[in-house]
């Protein structure tokens, strides 16, 4: 049975905690089940807050304050948004690294209303300067990422999702890879979309890139993917235009039309799976197909 995103950044952290006793780790419940293997290594570097995301950030932070690298996990609303004031100042602004990991973007819990939606969590995030953002697309670049990133100083929030690509890219943090070339416009699919955008523009003159990093995107790697295609394309799994800054900014200097499509900026009051919401929102691969189709006309 394939792992998801979830199982296998918690089976990766406590394999990388055995092995590294400068990792902490810091749960507020959540997936408290997954973390078995570290309880057991060593309950003095893993502590459960319990249901006070804050707590777990402030607790992380004094883990990092102490030398060593914490990874905190909870799911991405009660991360990004309801913890942010305190990863702002008690990581952000004292500098400190350590790995956060949301689990839930976007619409992984519909089905328990506006307060555990987070299509908001990484534009949130990118408000602390130095915040390094992970999209990965598959459990295998979860298990990757997380190999070459845990432990390395950075301040890095890794967003995980349910729905995921059907096969993994290797794909390095920051890295963007053109997968297809083509003329007339660059698709640039970030993290889980990439399947769906594979599917969308299959007979369409397009070239595809793809990223698991939404920041730092690599600017020179972005540009040499996106080529000379005058249109460039990005589809996120969070809000639309979250990369927009990044994107122009890395083509600033060439004439190009951009277009960013993602979760619309509206509040979603409807209930339901994240297939559900994929669909209702053009996320899934016929609404891609029908507002790229309409970016290019």
């Amino acid at each position: 049975m394939t792992a998801t995103m979830r199982s296998q950044a918690a089976a990766t952290v406590c394999e990388l905690f055995a092995r590294d006793d400068r990792i902490a780790v810091v749960l507020s419940e959540i997936s408290v089940e997954h973390f078995g293997p570290a309880f057991a290594h060593d309950p003095r570097r893993i502590v459960n807050v319990g249901i006070m995301e804050p707590t777990m950030v402030g607790v992380a932070a004094g883990f990092a304050m102490e030398g060593f690298h914490p990874v905190a996990h909870t799911i991405s609303p009660f991360l990004a948004e309801r913890a942010l004031e305190q990863v702002k100042l008690d990581l952000g602004n004292q500098e400190l690294g350590a790995t956060l990991i949301g689990t839930g973007g976007s619409f992984d819990y519909g089905v328990e209303g506006t307060t555990h939606h987070a299509p908001g969590d990484v534009q949130a995030m990118l408000t602390i300067p130095g915040m390094r953002v992970l999209v990965p697309g598959h459990p295998d670049e979860v298990d990757a990422l997380l190999r070459t990133t845990v432990g390395d100083g950075a301040l890095t929030y890794m967003r995980l999702q349910v729905v995921h690509n059907p096969e993994p890219v290797a794909a390095a943090a920051g890295e963007v890879r053109p997968l297809r070339s083509a003329g007339s416009a660059a698709v640039l699919a970030i993290g889980p979309m990439l399947g769906r955008v594979l599917e969308a523009t299959a007979d369409m003159d397009v070239s595809v890139l793809y990223t698991a990093t939404a920041a730092p995107i690599d600017a020179q790697a972005l540009r040499a993917a996106a080529g000379d295609a005058p249109r460039l394309i990005t589809v996120e799994p969070f809000h639309e235009g979250t990369l927009a800054a990044q994107v122009v900014a890395a083509l600033a200097d060439r004439p190009a039309q951009f277009e960013f499509v993602g979760v619309p900026r509206r509040l979603v009051r409807e209930y339901g799976s994240p297939q559900e919401h994929d669909r209702a929102l053009g996320l899934d691969a016929a609404g891609l197909r029908q507002r790229i189709a309409g970016a290019l006309a």
